[in-house]
Parts: C-alpha cells; structure tokens; sequence
C-alpha cells in the first residue's frame, strides 16, 4: 500500500498509509480544516544500459546511410549545396581624405 501526503490550508503536511482505491481524507488530523491538497513528488528514473543517449542510439544505422549517400551524390541533387556559404556584409562608407 502506497504513503500518500496531504497538506491543509493552514500549512499542516500529514501522511496517510491507505490502498489505491480507498477515499482520500475530508479534513485535517491536526486542525480539521478542509479542504486538503494531495502533495506529489516527481520519481528518480535512472536509464540503464545503451541506446539511452543520443551518442549510443542508431551508431549503425548512421554509418550505413552516410556511406549509401556519400558514393553516389552529384551536384544536381543537392543544388543547395553549391551556393555560398558567406554572409553578404553591407558596404562600408569610407570618410573623405583630406590632403
């Protein structure tokens, strides 16, 4: 059976040893005011194992695909590929020389 803590109004936190389908608490043990909040806690998970990580997942996968595309590409395919990579910066004005 599951602890389940509940907090009051007043700021009083209780905890109740109680099953799953029994009726939660009307009132307070300590003020008997109403009406309570069920308190929750997030749970710890801890991944085990591999392919959990972004640097374990589908290692064969990708280097199957990379060297299925890197042997038969041509420029035509990817035309995207072929602009420049620069970035266009705007002209500078230049101040006047005075001699």
């Amino acid at each position: 059976m599951p602890i389940y803590e509940y907090r009051c109004p007043n700021g009083h936190i209780f905890e109740r040893f109680q099953s799953m389908t029994a009726p939660a608490p009307e009132t307070c043990d300590t003020c008997g005011s109403a009406p309570l909040e069920l308190v929750l806690y997030p749970i710890a998970i801890h991944y085990k194992g591999s392919g959990f990580y972004s640097t374990d997942y589908g290692k064969r996968k990708a280097a199957k695909k990379d060297a299925a595309e890197g042997g038969g590409s041509t420029s035509s395919d990817s035309p995207a590929k072929t602009e420049a990579a620069e970035p266009v910066s705007p002209a500078k004005k230049s101040a006047p020389s005075s001699d």
